[in-house]
């Protein structure tokens, strides 16, 4: 079986999840690089002793040093945000800020109130479909009408070790329309990545909503639901991964056992394994593809972006249970196990991401050695960021849109209605299990792993985000 090259997205789509958001302009940390420069030849420069004198008294030397360090600080996170991509907007730092507590999450809640009239999408829809919901009716021309809406829906587990759990859910336009009171739909779950991840992240870096406005609007996608589900445990600093941890929280099950059948439950749903599609990003690629293969009858596609197929040094979390080290590491088991049912899997890696890239050929190898359906979308100049996650998400959602109306035994293909878009993916008659350049091959954790030369893992500040 050889590899698919994935969806063909119309360009408008692709330059969509291109655009930077204002808090990532270069411009920010330039000048307060320049900024920070010129207090510190203000602040230090040599002067007449008379002069030097004044200064000093009224600026100590801690105070001084304290002035040029923020400066520094400042201009270093906005520099890391620029290349990450995290933040983007007013709103994406209000989200920020209101995960934290005391003046942190204060600031956050007026940022938020400050903002909500242009870009706090999450509150005003949320207040607008119960509007329209309590009234039994949503207006022609309604914002629960239009466009896509997202909800937050709580959704605890405290017998699985989640006490409040929050799931932020997408629905599709005029779902709550009387003349689509009948109606059911498909449904994608995003995970988010690890450690400090969140359900809000796809909806805020990943600009989720705005990304399925576009393929709505070129019809690359029929009307779906989107589920972003909280995979903390409340412990959002823990690299959980996702997994049952033995005196801990059990997120497999929590994932599979309560979220889908809350969501089956409280909204329209295509309750079968053919609608039900899981991606993620990083970590949250893992979780996806862990899960995914070892729940057959739950999901029919996986969406990974920014690739990992094994535990790394999150195997740590399982210290002392060396059995489900290897039971939950894909690289292991995959070669192994057996495929009940087809599963469709789409791959997405930053070409400028060595790790990454050497992961999704040797993920591709795999997965098509045991006669499974794979899609591989290199993305060129993306890295492990939240950028490469952000154009990645429309090849995703155009690829389980794909599975979703195709009958299982079909591999997913080009949609041959779409406009041809630019050359963003790997594709050809057949795949050879080559590794990628620029590589090598050590042991340790019981697996063969190969590995670039450099690159950020799971656990380097790119991956993490800002």
């Amino acid at each position: 079986m050889s590899v698919s090259p994935g969806p063909t997205l119309p360009p408008d789509v692709i330059a969509r999840t291109l655009i930077e958001g204002p808090f990532e302009s270069p411009v920010i940390w330039q000048l307060l690089l320049v900024a920070a420069a010129i207090a510190a030849y203000l602040l230090f420069r040599p002067l007449t002793r008379r002069r030097r004198n004044r200064i000093r008294s009224r600026q100590p030397l801690a105070n001084r040093l304290v002035i040029v360090g923020a400066l520094l600080g400042l201009a270093g996170a906005f520099w890391l945000n620029n290349y990450v991509g995290y933040v983007r907007t007013t709103h994406d730092l209000a989200q920020l800020l209101q995960r934290s507590t005391g003046y942190t999450e204060a600031a956050g809640d007026g940022l938020a109130d400050i903002t909500a009239a242009q870009d706090d999408y999450v509150n005003a829809a949320a207040a607008a479909l119960a509007n329209a919901k309590n009234a039994g009716k949503a207006t022609p021309g309604s914002v629960a009408d239009n466009t896509p809406q997202v909800l937050q829906v709580p959704i605890a587990d405290p017998a699985r070790g989640v006490p409040i759990g929050k799931a932020n859910v997408m629905l599709p336009p005029g779902y709550y329309d009387p003349a689509n009171a009948h109606t059911r739909y498909p449904v994608v779950y995003l995970l988010h990545g690890y450690p400090e991840g969140s359900p809000d992240d796809w909806f805020t870096s990943g600009d989720a909503l705005n990304t399925m406005e576009a393929l709505l609007a070129d019809h690359v996608v029929q009307p779906m639901i989107v589920v972003a589900p909280d995979m903390t445990a409340e412990q959002s600093s823990i690299d959980w991964e996702c997994l049952n941890i033995p005196g801990g929280p059990q997120l497999e099950d929590y994932l599979v056992d309560t979220v889908v059948p809350t969501i089956d439950h409280q909204f329209r749903t295509l309750a079968d394994r053919q609608h039900r599609s899981l991606g993620g990003m990083s970590g949250g690629g893992f979780c996806t593809l862990n899960i995914g293969l070892q729940h057959l009858s739950t999901f029919s596609s996986l969406l990974i972006s920014l690739p990992y197929d094994d535990l790394g040094d999150s195997a740590g979390i399982l210290a002392g249970h060396p059995n489900l080290v290897i039971a939950n590491d894909p690289r292991l088991y995959i070669p192994k196990m057996a495929f009940p049912q087809p599963i469709s899997v789409l791959i997405a890696a930053g070409e400028s991401a060595p790790t990454d890239v050497a992961t999704a050929h040797r993920l591709t190898n795999a997965l098509l050695a045991r006669n499974q359906h794979v899609a591989l979308v290199l993305q060129p100049g993306m890295t492990h960021t939240w950028r490469a996650a952000r154009a990645a998400l429309p090849y995703m959602l155009a690829y389980a849109n794909q599975v979703f109306g195709r009958p299982p035994s079909q591999s997913p293909g080009k949609p041959n209605t779409l406009p041809a878009g630019p050359p963003a993916i790997a594709s050809g008659p057949s795949y050879q299990a080559v590794p990628p350049p620029n590589t090598k091959t050590t042991t340790h954790g019981g697996g063969s792993h190969t590995t670039p030369h450099k690159g950020p893992g799971r656990h380097g500040l790119a991956a993490r985000r800002v």
